[in-house]
């Protein structure tokens, strides 16, 4: 059975691309997961390590992270004043669907009872390294609820928040997209970062290491190689996962930031940053500009 997309040519090949970050909350987080009596809850997670031992991690849900993403793309300003996904006429929860849609197209739609485009990017990753507990806070009521509540008494509103510093490993996977659809991606990553959250405050930065060199990969590639920068949710310590990720990127063994093979290309922290933003570029050229 054909998957329904495109075919392309050798002037713009199908290829893979993968992106591996740490990431780090700036501030305190709070991404929702479900709610108790007057307290918003943070996800968390449940694992035991290695050596046996059970935690609860915090967790930076991959398919929230997928949905502030394709929120970036749709409210991406076009030049005439549109919207991106009211110029595409794709929404939610009327996604269009269409193949050579920039957000459909990578990040895959469905349209109830006509067609169904299978997204080609997943994410991984999240659970947060150190096994610091969220912290639950009063948040204030809104003065006017409180001047038109004289007949009832204010219920409390408390809230749990991830903690700052903690840092999330993620990654993006983009299975047989061109360069153009993947344009998309590197443009939804970098622009979701700041956005990252339910209500405030929101964002994650990418973290940095010792030498301020971003915690970032990409992968270009037919043939997988090298060892992937995925930290084991095992690992509590923040130095250890830093170097971890350093030593697993820079696998096979290399002191340049752009390690070459045949078709496998890797970019390596600044040069991984600045490799994203020429993509991010050619989005922002093609669908915003265009």
């Amino acid at each position: 059975m054909a998957t329904g997309l495109p075919k392309t040519d050798a002037q713009n090949p199908r290829l893979h691309f993968d992106i591996y970050a740490i990431l780090e909350g700036a501030q305190e987080l709070y991404l929702g997961h479900e709610v108790q009596v007057n307290v918003n809850l943070v996800e968390m997670v449940k694992l035991t390590t290695k050596d046996g031992e059970s935690l609860d991690k915090c967790y930076l849900s991959p398919t929230k992270r997928r949905g502030v993403e394709r929120r970036c793309l749709l409210w991406a300003p076009v030049k005439t004043g549109e919207l991106l996904g009211d110029k595409q006429e794709c929404g939610i929860p009327k996604t269009c669907a269409k193949p050579d849609c920039p957000i459909c197209g990578s990040y895959g739609a469905l349209d109830p009872g006509k067609r169904t485009l299978i997204g080609r990017v997943t994410h991984g990753g999240g659970v947060a390294v150190q096994a610091i507990y969220p912290v639950e806070k009063q948040r204030a009521m809104h003065p006017a609820l409180l001047v038109n509540q004289k007949d009832e008494t204010p219920i409390p509103f408390k809230r749990e928040y991830n903690q700052p510093g903690i840092l999330y490993p993620v990654s993006n996977h983009a299975l047989s997209v061109t360069e153009k659809e993947f344009a998309s991606v590197a443009y939804a990553f970098l622009d979701s970062l700041p956005r990252i959250g339910s209500g405030n405050p929101k964002g994650v930065a990418i973290a940095e290491s010792e030498n301020q060199m971003p915690l970032l990969v990409l992968d270009k590639y037919l043939v997988p190689r090298g060892k992937r920068p995925i930290i084991s949710p095992s690992v509590t310590n923040p130095e250890t996962a830093i170097e971890d990720f350093i030593r697993l990127a820079r696998t096979p063994e290399s002191n340049s930031d752009h390690i070459q093979a045949t078709y496998f290309d890797r970019w390596i922290g600044d040069a991984a940053l600045e490799k994203l933003r020429e993509y991010s570029s050619l989005f922002v050229e093609t669908f915003l500009q265009a």
